[in-house]
């Protein structure tokens, strides 16, 4: 059940991402080149090859509170030390080793609690690119991720079955799943993006000490 839930809330981001994103993807489209196919490629490569052959593994022995809160503390020390790297590259300074990186970022990400959106900000900001152009490069480099995602969880489903109030189940997850993605992608737009990583830094290591507190009881 919680694996074919997964399916219907990446199936719902993948659409909303479409259509919140459709100008970002038609402006890359329009500049589309070897480079940046090499860089979007290597990006998508490592998370592919680490989700397809060790996601059960990955799910099966990091899968618990411990190891969550764990990956929580971790993606907030990541994002802690790559800010304070200097903002010298910007739009179209992107390289294949950039997008190299981005793809273990993204692998990395399979782990419980180590966030993909702030692994790969992360990243990118480790790389010196600009905040602003640390999010855009995130958010261009979800798509394959999920939509490969998507189509892999999918067709494992299609091979089990589901019954009718599972499908009901996965309408109203992906329905949800595509409601607060597209909300998610509005606010974006709406709030400035050049902002420092502690905040969210701030967050995922409260978050973690509170399940940590809460497991030595």
């Amino acid at each position: 059940m919680r694996k074919s839930f997964e399916v219907a809330l990446h199936g719902g981001a993948a659409a909303a991402l479409l259509i919140g994103q459709r100008r970002t993807i038609a402006e890359e489209l329009r500049a589309f080149e070897w480079r940046r196919a090499l860089v979007l490629g290597l990006s998508f490569a490592p998370a592919a090859l680490v989700g397809y052959t060790l996601e059960r593994p990955i799910e099966e022995r990091l899968g618990g509170p411990k190891a969550t809160a764990i990956g929580l503390l971790a993606g907030a020390a990541a994002m802690l030390v790559a800010d304070t790297r200097p903002q010298q590259r910007g739009r179209g300074d992107a390289t294949p080793a950039d997008g190299l990186v981005l793809g273990v970022a993204q692998a990395a990400a399979l782990a419980p609690g180590v966030s993909r959106n702030g692994i790969t900000l992360a990243a990118a900001r480790w790389r010196r690119f600009s905040r602003d152009q640390a999010n855009l490069l995130s958010r261009t480099i979800a798509l394959p991720i999920i939509v490969g995602a998507t189509a892999l969880k999918g067709e494992r489903l299609r091979r089990r079955g589901a019954s009718p109030s599972l499908r009901r189940s996965l309408a109203i997850g992906a329905a949800a799943s595509f409601a607060s993605t597209l909300a998610s992608q509005r606010l974006i737009g709406l709030v400035e993006r050049d902002r420092a990583l502690w905040p969210y830094a701030a967050y995922r290591a409260g978050l973690a000490t509170m399940v940590l507190a809460k497991l030595r009881r």
